[in-house]
């Protein structure tokens, strides 16, 4: 290829009907066309930036999706895997992907769709009271046209490897994803609203797609910008790093509040806390319940808006600190809560999860609150983890406990829906605490549990007696706090076992025969085990350093960083053989299953840093030595890289295995498929074939 020559207009020039185009592996030279690396790294970019950005905007606006992300995060691996079968073909997708992308972006904002969240195994917060079509129905054409949009991204820098030596292309690639990442995360910390990721986007499009087709981009791109414009401008749209939040000041009975609607349901509403004691009881009974308390020191968890904090400041509290994840929230409640409880000196405002913040603070409180603390979110890349749930394990519980004064109390109040949940969360406290608590039910599913810490100061309205058999505490192991239990629900196996037909069908079409990938079938399980691993990960340090959107950034980041340093190892040193680094490898998950993250939370926050690092990042990095051992020396690199994606995709519909193991025992897992992708590494005279 001559130097400057673009790989769009190289593949324009392949021969009519070939199946596949890239230059033979003795033919790639060893100085990379810097050219092509740049077309590599922008598309990595914009798969990564595309990717993260459909996750949230399609959350924010199909409503219940967000409880379901992670099959959109399957549709990119899918369609990223698609776009390097696609890079061997001499067809392309990628100047037709901008007007799928408008299609969808447009489609679903003129035509809201709702999915479906009706179920008794799982409980899904929301006040919003919608049918819509099932889940099993929509999951799957969300998935069919996020796959479709990523494989375009994809097919440019699959292209770009055929014109690169395997690492030096894998090396480029993960330079874009951390570009791609890192531009993501300062949308989130601008609170940048949709029309501005829908113009970079856009913006990547334009230069990748070749000049003859280039006018349908811009046609294409400018439809779907003014779309996210006109919701950009819509009155009283916002974002933060979580929602697209929707506020709206009302008048109710002469009395002025203030609506606080989260992707599309409603979450909160602001009006004067003396209004909201009289009206709705549950407020008042952590304080009932508990009369001698002095308040003099109390924290808030889900503080949002601020309504509860103004009730603890109309009760006597000399000081508060109020804690909420959502810093758009908290300065919307600064900005119009009536009782204006965020100006007052006695409080102290905190954006944070709210175990991390109870992990990391000294302080003893007199009352601990857990105000209405739930989400309509999941950490990205975990598929069971909302961002509240590492609050209500019976560890976080207590954490609560041991955080009271000697007279302190701990109260929990929401509107819990199903009798099960409540009977769940009062013995999850007892078990904490040692005594049975006060429950209260002032009906609707609307619970408020409250235990003093010494059960002579707590003055019960009634004896509890459970409705029902009480289900097990959550543990940080198994943070399902609203999945009852039995076999992992229907809903989710019908969906997974749909998207599998989907990716095998479009995989045998795009790809040929699977017995001609035979040779890649241990980077397919690879990139099975890689995922569950992340996904171990992520479960982590959500539970050692919050959930927020930061560490979420951080932790993908710092995964991409040691999987370059893994790739820079191999390209740079020799590299003990295959069978030493698997070895290597089942070591490490060896030690991280046996050392319990309860552990380090003792530890103060450098040195659980630091220990949670080490025992992260060693098998991941082992496990991408190995990769690009047997990558390095692949020779068909696009079939390779996409085989390890589809495979990625198989580890993030078996990490719903979690429900019913808990996440450290995904390791034995992740340790099962590992050995497989050992024993399919292809030998040569004995030997496994590797650099």
């Amino acid at each position: 290829m001559a130097d400057g020559q673009s790989t769009d207009t190289a593949t324009h020039q392949a021969p009519a009907g070939r199946r596949t185009w890239r230059l033979p592996a003795d033919t790639v030279p060893e100085r990379p066309d810097y050219a092509v690396v740049r077309r590599l790294v922008l598309g990595s970019a914009l798969m990564l930036f595309l990717e993260l950005a459909l996750i949230r905007w399609l959350g924010s606006n199909v409503v219940h999706l967000s409880y379901f992300s992670n099959f959109v995060l399957l549709g990119s691996f899918l369609g990223i895997g698609l776009g390097f079968l696609i890079a061997r073909k001499s067809w392309s997708l990628l100047p037709y992907v901008p007007v799928i992308l408008a299609v969808l972006v447009i489609a679903t904002y003129l035509a809201p769709v709702t999915i479906d969240r009706a179920g008794d195994q799982i409980i899904y917060f929301t006040s919003l009271n919608t049918s819509g079509p099932p889940a099993w129905l929509v999951l799957p054409l969300i998935f069919i046209f996020v796959a479709a949009v990523l494989a375009g991204p994809a097919e440019v820098v699959g292209r770009c490897f055929a014109h690169l030596r395997p690492l030096t292309a894998y090396r480029w690639d993960l330079v874009g994803s951390l570009i791609g990442i890192s531009s993501f995360t300062l949308m989130s910390f601008l609170q940048a609203p949709s029309v501005v990721w829908g113009v970079i986007v856009m913006a990547a499009f334009v230069v990748l797609v070749g000049e003859t087709k280039r006018l349908l981009t811009i046609v294409a791109g400018l439809g779907m910008v003014t779309v996210l414009l006109l919701e950009t401008l819509s009155p009283g749209i916002s974002w933060s790093p979580y929602y697209k939040i929707h506020t709206q000041d009302k008048v109710l009975g002469g009395i002025p509040l203030t609506d606080i609607s989260v992707n599309g349901v409603p979450h909160q509403i602001m009006r004067a806390a003396a209004q909201r004691l009289q009206e709705e009881p549950q407020y008042g009974f952590p304080y009932q319940r508990t009369p001698g308390n002095p308040l003099g020191n109390v924290l808030i968890i889900g503080a949002g808006s601020g309504s509860d904090v103004a009730i603890a400041l109309a009760k006597g509290a000399r000081h508060i600190d109020a804690v909420d994840i959502d810093p758009r929230i908290m300065q919307i409640g600064l900005e119009k809560n009536p009782d204006h409880p965020y100006s007052d000196p006695r409080v102290t405002r905190h954006v944070n999860d709210g175990r991390a913040f109870l992990e990391g603070t000294d302080n003893t409180y007199d009352l601990i609150l857990f105000a209405l603390p739930d989400s309509l979110a999941l950490v990205t890349g975990a598929s069971q983890i909302r961002l509240e749930s590492f609050l209500f394990t019976e560890q976080a519980l207590t954490a609560a406990r041991d955080h009271l004064t000697p007279t302190g109390a701990f109260a929990m109040y929401n509107y819990y829906r199903e009798d099960w949940l409540i009977d769940r969360l009062a013995g999850t406290v007892q078990a904490a605490f040692g005594h049975t608590p006060c429950v209260d039910l002032p009906g609707g599913g609307q619970a408020v549990v409250t235990a003093a810490l010494d059960p002579a100061n707590q003055v019960c309205g009634s004896d509890y007696v459970p409705a029902g058999t009480v289900v097990a505490p959550a543990t940080d192991d198994r943070p399902f706090l609203y999945y009852q239990g039995g076999a992992i629900p229907a809903l989710y196996l019908w969906t997974l076992a749909g998207i599998l037909v989907i990716s095998a069908i479009a995989v045998r079409t795009l790809g040929g025969p699977f017995r001609a990938m035979r040779p890649y079938a241990d980077l397919f399980f690879m990139g099975s085990a890689f995922m569950l691993l992340e996904t171990k990960n992520i479960a982590t340090f959500a539970l050692l350093f919050g959930t927020t959107w930061l560490v979420n950034a951080l932790v993908f980041a710092g995964v991409l960083l040691i999987v370059l340093a893994a790739v820079e190892t191999t390209r740079r040193f020799r590299t003990p053989p295959l069978p030493v680094v698997f070895g290597g490898i089942a070591a490490s998950l060896a030690l991280c299953f046996f050392v319990e993250p309860a552990w380090l939370l003792t530890l103060p926050f450098v040195p659980r840093l630091v220990a949670a690092v080490v025992l992260a990042f060693i098998p991941i990095y082992l496990a991408n030595v190995a990769f690009s051992k047997r990558f390095g020396a692949s020779d068909d690199s696009q079939s390779a890289f996409g085989l390890n994606l589809l495979g990625a995709m198989l580890g993030g519909c078996l990490e719903y295995l979690g429900l019913l193991t808990g996440y450290r025992n995904l390791l034995v897992l992740v340790a099962v498929l590992y050995l497989f992708a050992f024993l399919l590494t292809p030998r040569n005279k004995g030997s496994m074939i590797s650099m």
